[in-house]
């Protein structure tokens, strides 16, 4: 089985990596740019053509797409949230997404043609459902709102191609972007994130769920 993560190369990705590489599994990280990383910057649409063409006839069993920014926390309502931001925010958090699945659909297709069952996670948030409105952070929420969104409605473009979609809310984890103060650890949200990505099947594609298993409001 071969997987591969975006954004590998710190928190919640990294720790991924490095539980389905302990478990035995073929991992393909992904970073802007790191050592003995695939170079992808899902901002820049030639980068990930350029990193679909190098994987051509890689299949693909499992996709994470977990690179993702969180640039607006100190931003105020009156004067702030420049439109650049909101620009910046939904090339990578949806944007981003989109076209990385787009560019390794064939190799999701090989890995199914391979006899396997090939599945996408998308890492969304909380904070991106309607249910947990709080305020503040409106480029964020709009953000993984939207990738949100994107995933419910791949899964049922994809559920007849045999490809399973997954949306999962990682926690208020305690990375560079939660913070310190974060409710949970890495390591917890990324054992999580694993056992509930392993168990992902066409049977629940469309899911939105916590990482410890949890059913989310959409």
């Amino acid at each position: 089985m071969t997987i591969l993560i975006t954004g590998a190369n710190r928190g919640i990705g990294k720790g991924l990596a490095d539980e389905w590489r302990e478990a035995g599994e073929h991992v393909i990280g992904t970073a802007r740019s790191e050592p003995g990383m695939e170079v992808l910057d899902v901002a820049d649409p030639a980068s990930v053509t350029a990193l679909g063409e190098r994987l051509e006839n890689q299949p693909i069993s499992t996709l994470v797409c977990n690179a993702g920014i969180l640039l607006d926390r100190h931003e105020q309502l009156e004067g702030g949230y420049p439109p650049e931001l909101w620009a910046e925010h939904f090339q990578v958090n949806v944007t981003g997404v989109f076209l990385t699945i787009q560019a390794l659909l064939p190799n999701l297709r090989l890995a199914l043609a391979g006899g396997g069952s090939p599945k996408i996670a998308i890492i969304s948030s909380k904070l991106g459902s309607q249910a947990y409105a709080g305020g503040g952070r409106y480029i964020y929420r709009a953000s993984k709102a939207a990738a949100l969104n994107l995933g419910r409605n791949l899964a049922v473009d994809l559920r007849e191609q045999g490809i399973a979609v997954g949306i999962y809310h990682p926690g208020w984890v305690a990375t560079d972007m939660g913070g310190s103060d974060a409710e949970v650890s890495v390591e917890q949200s990324v054992d999580g994130l694993r056992r509930q990505i392993d168990r992902l099947t066409l049977a629940e594609t469309g899911c939105f769920k916590a990482w410890d298993g949890k059913d989310m409001a959409f």
